[in-house]
């Protein structure tokens, strides 16, 4: 018995073939799409303009599914947080964060993460793996209709687009998903499904620089790289893959990127922790990594106050230190933002989204021998500390 394809894991150019199989014409795709993507159906009975013969042919071969939702909050400032079931005992999170202007939607491209950095509730679960295409996309669908039927606004074209923007900022590292990544960006972006600009879609890496390349060539969006350090001893301890890609390299690709990129700055994310890379020596050694003499990387920075959780041992600058700190950078003629945190009360603010992952790179267990051994030798075991001169 073949196993019955999600449409929601096409691209317009897989969609196309798959109808080819079908022995139906491209422009069956193209309908299909519409009523996918721009109407919200995933009953093909309900998709009136196809022939009935391909619909019978689809009720028996194909479905349109998002992952299932365990829980919805909204959050006392209108943030919204979805709890998605993607099998086997995982869940990701989902958030939609409301502004006058716009709607963005926050999306996850894996369940848990591998980057395991020090800040990152997410990465402290551990990962197990990377979602599909349609577990990518199906969360903007799911979430736009949904928060189109909470507001009574009809689906289709006609009706006022909830979503405008959407950052890969989840749970897990984008380009270490890359096909499913790339692929569901391409959805995202067709003016048959969602007609997102470019310019609106932003994917978060921690630093991948071969994929980066990739990006550039394959599907080019706008791109923010989580930095949070200064120099590469700092960023080692607080962002592990540094020690593959170190910060010159990573700087060398965010340039090449700009080339084929939609936006003509990267941004540059930067978690903000008490009395460990908040100094006014960080704010200035940041400026000389982007600066650079003759060879700038134009660039913003948004900085973000740190949610604290237990077991990362850090704190949150306080917010005099926040805006010295931005200070410095404008007076150097960065553009610099503070992030306003939103949905803390529903954990649903960065660096707080963690569902529920089956873990298989045993984070939790390998933390908890690390906290029996500091018991035993020390506080300091382990810890990888910062020397300046």
């Amino acid at each position: 018995m073949t196993a019955l394809t999600n449409l929601l894991d096409l691209d317009p150019a897989q969609l196309v073939a798959y109808c080819g199989e079908l022995g139906e014409k491209p422009f069956r795709a193209k309908q299909l799409q519409r009523w996918i993507h721009q109407f919200g159906v995933g009953n093909f009975d309900e998709m009136t303009d196809l022939a009935k013969s391909l619909r019978e042919k689809l009720a028996t071969r194909a479905f349109v599914a998002s992952p299932a939702v365990i829980s919805d909050h909204t959050s006392t400032d209108g943030t919204r947080k979805w709890l998605l079931d993607v099998g086997q005992g995982n869940a990701v999170e989902t958030v939609f964060i409301p502004e006058e202007n716009r709607g963005t939607l926050c999306v996850s491209t894996q369940a848990g993460c591998a980057v395991n950095c020090r800040f990152c509730s997410t990465g402290k679960q551990g990962f197990n793996r990377n979602l599909s295409v349609g577990e990518i996309v199906g969360q903007l669908w799911m979430a736009e209709f949904a928060l189109r039927k909470t507001k009574g606004i009809e689906a289709g074209p006609k009706g006022e687009r909830q979503i405008t923007n959407v950052v890969m900022m989840g749970m897990g590292e984008p380009l270490l998903n890359y096909e499913p990544t790339v692929t569901a960006l391409r959805l995202m972006l067709d003016d048959n499904a969602y007609g997102l600009s470019r310019r609106r879609v932003t994917l978060s890496t921690s630093g991948v620089v071969p994929m980066i390349d990739r990006l550039a060539q394959d599907c080019p969006v706008a791109l923010a790289v989580s930095l949070h350090a200064s120099n590469d001893a700092l960023r080692d301890g607080l962002v592990p893959l540094n020690k593959k890609y170190p910060l010159a390299e990573l700087m060398a690709a965010c340039k090449r990127y700009l080339e084929f990129a939609p936006r003509d700055f990267i941004t540059f994310e930067y978690c903000m922790l008490d009395g460990v890379n908040d100094t006014d020596l960080h704010a200035r050694e940041l400026i000389a990594l982007v600066q650079n003499g003759s060879n700038p990387v134009p660039c913003k920075f948004n900085l973000i106050p740190f949610n604290p959780f237990p077991e990362s041992g850090l704190k949150r600058s306080n917010n005099p230190r926040i805006k010295a700190f931005a200070q410095i950078l404008m007076d150097a003629g960065i553009v610099t933002t503070i992030r306003k945190t939103r949905g803390d009360d529903i954990d649903a603010a960065c660096g707080q989204l963690a569902g529920e992952v089956q873990d298989r790179t045993r984070v939790q267990e390998r933390m908890q021998k690390m906290t029996e051994y500091q018991k035993k030798f020390g506080k300091d075991f382990g810890r990888i500390v910062e020397i300046t001169s």
